[in-house]
């Protein structure tokens, strides 16, 4: 099926999204990240889960999983307990070999490609960025460290108003290739972007939420490594955790990836890398992903609870703070969530050993009435996982 109306105007557009989430590189260029030569790990088939018997207690709302899969612009569904399957689902643009844009939990995996390289040698979190990219000296980003943007509590001015055109967010979109350029004298590159940022502030202060940081980090890590951000997700995630189908990253004119939002992967592959963040770390016997790197990511921090706490804007109740590009629920059961705009869902809970993948075309960038309902669906879904298995 094919989408002759789809354009780089209206590709993230309500009655477009739908279709262009999953066919992304007709769209934009793409560099692939390969998923190497190995086998695919397994992902063995369980009980399935029947979502019309689980009730989703909303509010006050109580709802069918399947009523709110319906209703919530579900693109595809996967949960993984125990290691096997128990919910699989595709909506009618989607398949198991398609993949769909991440958005956002994009930078999840970016955290953890840089969790990798710490865990290797070739950078610390404690690092200023500068020490690895020069380009950076005398940029809003002096006297920052790696750990700064993990935890977006860089002090640099960068607005991101979903719903402003002309807010910084939808003004490097144009740099990066996700609109037409509009704007007159933008940089060539997100390369020649980032220098450009500004200060506000200082760093290691509030919690902001700032897309652009998660590009900066993937720099540092491209500086570090030696490599291109594709060339480091394929040989230090995607070949380890054994993924079934290549995934790929957007990048712009200058060849840099959009690190904070442009991964493309297939749901399967998705639930993997979840998977790997489970306290144990490994899929199919291979530590993919340093197990210290994951308990960390949800080990409770006062200063990242009051940075949290303390930011103006963007801050939900729901979450206890934000640690490693994780959005962490709760950290005493090591419960967190990748989230992307339009509803990309990423949801890890050590406690019940669940994983919880979901792609969306939700009509707008931001909508709390359905991410309300996404974590309502996943914490009934998790809570059934648990209960049907001690029954059995």
């Amino acid at each position: 099926m094919t989408r002759p109306d789809a354009t780089l105007a209206n590709w993230q557009d309500s009655g477009i999204n739908e279709w262009a989430f999953g066919h992304v590189r007709e769209l934009i260029p793409t560099e692939r990240i390969g998923r190497g030569a190995g086998p695919a790990s397994p992902l063995a088939s369980g009980d399935a889960i029947d979502l019309n018997d689980v009730v989703v207690h909303n509010g006050k709302q109580r709802l069918s999983a399947a009523a709110v899969v319906e209703t919530s612009n579900t693109d595809a569904l996967m949960l993984v307990h125990q290691g096997r399957i128990r919910v699989e689902q595709y909506g009618p643009t989607m398949a198991p070999d398609r993949t769909h844009i991440l958005m956002s939990v994009s930078k999840s995996v970016t955290s953890t490609l840089a969790g990798i390289l710490i865990s290797e040698g070739l950078l610390r979190s404690s690092d200023v960025v500068t020490r690895h990219v020069p380009e950076l000296v005398g940029s809003g980003l002096e006297g920052c460290s790696v750990q700064d943007l993990l935890d977006f509590r860089a002090g640099v001015a960068f607005t991101e108003d979903y719903a402003d055109m002309d807010a910084d967010v939808r003004i490097y979109e144009q740099v990066a290739g996700h609109r037409p350029r509009t704007k007159p004298g933008l940089p060539s590159t997100l390369y020649e972007y980032m220098p450009g940022l500004a200060s506000k502030g200082h760093h290691g202060g509030a919690f902001e939420y700032q897309s652009i940081l998660t590009d900066l980090l993937a720099w540092v890590l491209e500086c570090a490594a030696g490599a291109t951000f594709a060339e480091l997700v394929t040989t230090r995630i995607w070949s380890r955790i054994g993924a079934e189908y290549d995934a790929e990253v957007t990048v712009d004119p200058g060849g840099c990836a959009l690190a904070d939002g442009g991964i493309c992967a297939t749901l399967r592959d998705v639930a993997r890398f979840g998977l790997a963040h489970l306290e144990s770390g490994p899929v199919a016997d291979r530590q993919a992903v340093p197990r210290a790197w994951v308990l960390e990511c949800t080990k409770r921090d006062k200063r990242l609870v009051s940075a949290y706490r303390s930011a103006s804007t963007g801050r939900s109740d729901r979450f206890t703070m934000y640690h490693n590009n994780w959005w962490v629920i709760d950290p005493d059961r090591g419960i967190s969530a990748g989230l992307g705009i339009y509803g990309q869902f990423l949801y890890v809970d050590r406690s019940r050993d669940c994983v919880i993948a979901k792609f969306s075309s939700w009509p707008s960038a931001l909508d709390r009435r359905l991410e309300d309902r996404h974590f309502a669906l996943a914490d009934a879904l998790c809570a059934r996982a648990e209960e049907t298995a001690r029954v059995s």
